[in-house]
């Protein structure tokens, strides 16, 4: 008790008499005092939503706000809010005499650490601009990463508002990289420039396009960003990913793994009992095709296999040889299948594929065209080759080669942009003689170039050849694409999509609905809106007669949109649990796709076990797109429980072909690129989610909807479209002249320190490595010594190091 301020504690009972006789008091300085002090008392005596402790605040002396202790501070900031929105809602307007206040609190706040505080009161009365005056270098970056967290929460346009803040804030303390993650954040191309502009060290303008690149956006350098031209060579060259190969190769050369793997090392079948392997000697299409998956998927990007790159001993070649395994459109993803081993390197990928062009079969020539886009995913040069090669085939006659080489011009120009391109696919889309998959690939390849630009020309393309299809084509599977290339284009956009919905209510009524989940779901992926999650599952709960097939975009758009986050995504995988035990058929087909995108490569045992549950389950569809979402979260973990899971499935459906292919495809995923690669499109600490990388899980998600007809007929070669989120997960340490320099690091689980008094841990069990090390799903890394000094504040990718002149080693 004896902390209780004296008035409290002896006066409490006289409030009311207190009050009445303030009332009738003259104006003197004594009834200000007299005000303060039934402030203080009002802190515990008022009633529920009087205000009376603001009330007698405003109308007592102008003394210090702190004199009375934090919690009549925090009282007061409470009371302050309520009086700002019923001011709002009311006729009274003027809110100086409130402002007053609220500065004063927000002063002893920030001079008491309580920044957290600060950001919700400011928020509270919209004037969270203040923020900035009164921020220095001891609290920015906390108060930044409050802001920063807090934006995921906010509806549309509160969330931009208060990034904006924090950029500003950033900027002030010249906290370039912090300021680029939120200027790429909220997509802003002329934000990314000025940080460019503004800051005029060289080695953070490495950094910074190390970021972009990752980030895969397309961004060219003018003379402003680096004036002279062997700088902004440097700079674009990382931008354009250009050492992208090179540095995962050395990545390899550090872990040793650079041996190539044969699909065998993957399947593992001698550890199985007799029946599964005795089955495995026979020569079939569709096990060489699934093995022309696990080749290329676990050799990614190392420019070395067994089955396709093997030197050619004898006149024929043995890559030949391994070609002619498969049957005809087979032929065409074994084909594409070298872009994908010899991923990011152009000029070898290129010189190898060229062979295919010669051929006289025209499967071959569409998997090389194929390949040529896979080769130069993510990667921007000068001269376009894939452009330049690709271009004329767009036109041919035979719809095989149409659709490899507008498949691959989306896959290599991806987020690009490109002018040329979207008047070429265009025609393409315009053209009423086009057969429908060619129709198709062109509106996914007109999405993925053009994703989240809600360009409207692209838009009015789509639609238009969306309105030209007759009821027949309507019902053909191939025909989502069409939807989902429009979708694609407002990917994380939300409310710009509202003017193109309104168009797809004038559809054909067969459509009208998938198209409006798609368009949903797309608009608002990576966003964590609880009332669309709310929305779709609200359209999930029907039980509807015949199977719709607008539930499975929207059980997927669930996935899209609660990736968002931690709380949402397990808020999302629970969702998905009910959706299992109460929905439809056609619901619980799509229910273990969007656990895939949920935890892409990141195992969670509990979304593992459902998977592994419903890999058994009587409906061969459910079953075949569990098997395929374990390899999804496992993809590129070399998760040993996973990879027993499938060793065991591959036995159990040892005389099923179908689920045995997609148990092979997902053995290939778990171990895509020997567990140097993950799918996840999110990166720099959970907070930027690419959307190149989004569009193309995606777009293999959407197929995967309708399996039988799309991946296990002739369309398998969508499977590829996964290159576009493949990424090295991989902290690789560069020094100044960009060469890989190996420091010791610490990775460890990363602790989500937000609001945290003192300075928290940032990782928690962490073990101590020497770079280049490889980062798991939820690891955080922080540098060892304080010898070099990090770049960049989230160690992920390539980070460059400088040397730090104040450190001394310990003798």
């Amino acid at each position: 008790m004896t902390s209780v301020p004296k008035p409290l504690k002896f006066l409490r009972p006289h409030y009311e008499t207190l009050k009445s006789y303030y009332a009738t008091m003259l104006d003197s300085d004594l009834k200000k005092h007299l005000a303060d002090i039934l402030s203080v008392l009002a802190l515990t005596m008022s009633a529920e939503g009087e205000r009376e402790s603001l009330k007698y605040r405003l109308l007592g002396s102008e003394g210090d706000i702190g004199s009375w202790g934090h919690e009549y501070v925090r009282n007061l900031a409470g009371e302050c809010a309520e009086e700002y929105a019923k001011r709002q809602s009311g006729e009274e307007t003027s809110i100086l005499d409130l402002m007053e206040v609220v500065i004063d609190i927000v002063v002893f706040h920030i001079k008491h650490n309580a920044e957290t505080e600060v950001v919700d009161l400011l928020m509270e009365v919209e004037y969270i601009d203040l923020l900035i005056d009164h921020m220095d270098n001891t609290n920015f970056k906390r108060t930044c990463l409050y802001l920063t967290s807090a934006s995921r929460y906010l509806p549309d346009p509160d969330n931009v508002l208060i990034l904006d803040v924090a950029y500003m804030i950033y900027l002030k303390f010249e906290e370039y990289p912090n300021a680029l993650q939120i200027a790429l954040f909220i997509d802003n191309i002329q934000e990314v420039s000025q940080i460019f502009i503004d800051c005029d060290d060289m080695l953070q303008k490495k950094q910074f396009s190390y970021i972009v690149a990752r980030h895969g956006m397309h961004f060219e350098l003018d003379d402003e960003m680096a004036s002279e031209d062997d700088d902004r060579f440097a700079l674009q060259d990382i931008v354009n990913n250009a050492k992208l190969s090179e540095g995962y190769l050395t990545l390899a050369r550090e872990i040793e793994v650079m041996e190539p793997k044969s699909p065998e090392d993957i399947y593992k079948a001698h550890l199985l009992d007799g029946r599964a392997s005795a089955g495995a000697s026979v020569d079939s299409a569709r096990q060489n095709l699934a093995a022309t998956f696990v080749n290329a998927f676990v050799n990614a990007g190392f420019g070395r296999d067994k089955l396709m790159t093997v030197p050619s001993d004898s006149s024929s070649g043995s890559s030949g040889n391994w070609l002619f395994k498969n049957k005809d459109d087979g032929k065409a993803s074994a084909a594409a299948s070298l872009g994908m081993i010899l991923l990011w390197d152009v000029d070898s990928g290129l010189a190898q594929i060229d062979k295919y062009f010669h051929s006289n079969d025209n499967h071959v020539i569409a998997g090389a065209l194929l390949g040529v886009g896979i080769v130069n995913c993510g990667i921007k040069n000068d001269f376009d080759p894939a452009l330049a090669l690709l271009g004329n085939y767009t036109d041919k006659e035979d719809s095989s080669i149409r659709i490899g080489a507008i498949m691959g011009l989306g896959i290599a120009y991806a987020g690009s942009q490109n002018e040329q391109l979207y008047d070429k696919l265009s025609r393409i889309l315009n053209d009423a003689k086009a057969p429908l998959d060619v129709i198709a690939f062109t509106a996914i390849s007109l999405g993925l170039i053009c994703v989240g630009s809600c360009d409207h020309d692209a838009a009015q393309a789509i639609i238009f050849a969306l309105m030209d299809r007759n009821a027949a084509e309507l019902q053909e599977p191939l025909f989502r694409f069409l939807p989902l290339g429009l979708g694609l284009l407002y990917l994380g956009k939300q409310e710009s999509v509202e003017a193109t919905t309104e168009i797809s209510k004038t559809f054909n009524e067969k459509i009208r609905k998938y198209c409006d989940m798609t368009l949903l779901s797309c608009a608002f992926a990576g966003t964590g809106d609880v009332l669309v999650v709310q929305k779709l599952l609200g359209h999930c709960a029907q039980h509807l007669l015949r199977g719709e097939a607008h539930q499975g975009p929207a059980v997927l758009g669930i996935a899209m949109v609660a990736m968002a986050e931690e709380l949402g995504l397990e808020m999302g995988i629970r969702s998905l649990e009910h959706l299992l035990q109460y929905g439809e058929q056609n619901i619980r087909r799509a229910v273990p796709l969007a656990l895939g995108l949920l935890c892409i490569s990141n195992p969670k045992v509990n979304v593992m076990d459902t998977l592994s549950r419903l890999s058994h389950d009587a409906d061969s569809e459910v079953a075949m797109a569990a098997v395929i979402s374990l390899g999804l979260i496992g993809a590129g973990t070399n998760n040993a429980r996973i990879a027993g899971m499938l060793r065991n499935l591959s036995s159990y459906y040892y005389e099923d072909a179908s689920l045995l292919f997609c148990v092979r495809i997902s053995q290939g995923l778990v171990h895509l690129g020997k567990g140097l690669l993950t799918l996840n499109p999110y990166h720099s600490d959970r907070f930027l989610l690419s959307p190149t990388a989004l569009a193309g899980l995606i777009t293999m998600l959407h197929a995967c909807l309708n399996m039988k007809a799309i991946i296990l007929g002739k369309y398998h070669f969508v499977l590829y479209f996964l290159v576009l989120a493949m990424q090295p997960r991989m902290l690789m340490t560069v020094d100044e002249n960009l060469k890989p320099l190996s420091v010791p690091v610490r990775v460890g689980q990363a602790v989500d320190v937000v609001g945290q008094a003192g300075r928290p841990k940032t990782i928690t069990g962490f073990q101590t490595h020497s770079t280049p090390v490889l980062l798991a799903a939820g690891e955080r890394a922080e540098l060892a010594t304080e010898k070099y000094i990090p770049l960049s504040p989230f160690l992920e990718g390539f980070i460059v190091l400088t040397e730090n002149p104040e450190y001394r080693e310990d003798h």
